[in-house]
């Protein structure tokens, strides 16, 4: 495993995340589920590791510790099972955030790290870059059900996009107290049950509430008009 993801973990990448990080300001939680004794869980390691190293290049807040906090949870230790429960964890890994209200099922790299790193950043600033149309519409008229599903590649340049407004619908919707809006950003290669469940033949794909409603990234105003006819009461 080292070998193969060395690349991840180098002093430029590094510094990258050290400078993207930069804006954070207050701090921000994230769960990583694993299982360390599962032969099958090929990313698990390096999902664990990653999230460490980008929590040691966040800034430090004023008791000297990071502003990212990572808590591991390993399915096989017993102790773990109360959170895979709260947070409805089946897959491993899964990185979460928000109780799981905003997660990745499978590891969150390739290009996907753009779209973990802007949604660390988003969740510590309290800003989540959405339009104010976008938010009143999800603070006044959101009021259902909604899972949405993007289905991703660690290759995909547009697919952090997509992730990341899936994810920022779902973090208003808990600002606007409501936690009504499930964003689930699922790597396709590790998850290729899901994948052919919605016949993905390029991504990112979109399901909302189990039906495809988008190929590649969707415009703001579509996306939530989109979540506004699906939601379920």
């Amino acid at each position: 495993m080292e070998e193969e993801f060395a690349e991840l973990f180098t002093d430029e990448v590094r510094e990258a995340l050290v400078d993207a990080l930069k804006d954070m300001k207050n701090p921000v939680d994230v769960h990583v589920f694993i299982d360390s004794n599962d032969p099958h869980c090929h990313y698990c390691e390096v999902t664990k590791k990653f999230l460490l190293f980008m929590s040691d290049a966040a800034p430090k807040g004023d008791d000297s510790k990071s502003l990212l906090r990572v808590y591991i949870y390993d399915r096989s230790d017993p102790s773990s099972a109360s959170a895979f429960k709260e947070f409805n964890v089946e897959r491993v890994p899964t990185v979460a955030f928000y109780k799981g209200y905003l997660r990745w099922t499978g590891a969150p790299l390739g290009e996907e790290i753009k779209a973990l790193v802007e949604t660390t950043v988003r969740l510590s600033i309290g800003d989540s870059g959405l339009s104010e149309e976008t938010k009143a519409a999800i603070k006044e008229k959101l009021n259902g059900r909604v899972k949405v599903e993007t289905i991703v590649t660690p290759s995909c340049p547009y697919c952090p996009y997509a992730a990341l407004m899936a994810h920022m619908v779902a973090y208003e919707a808990c600002k606007a107290g409501k936690c009504n809006v499930i964003s689930d950003v699922v790597e396709a290669y590790e998850n290729q049950d899901v994948a052919e469940k919605y016949q993905v033949m390029s991504v990112p794909t979109v399901a909302v509430n189990e039906s495809v409603e988008f190929i590649g990234v969707p415009y703001e105003d579509n996306f939530i008009t989109t979540l506004l006819e699906k939601q379920r009461t």
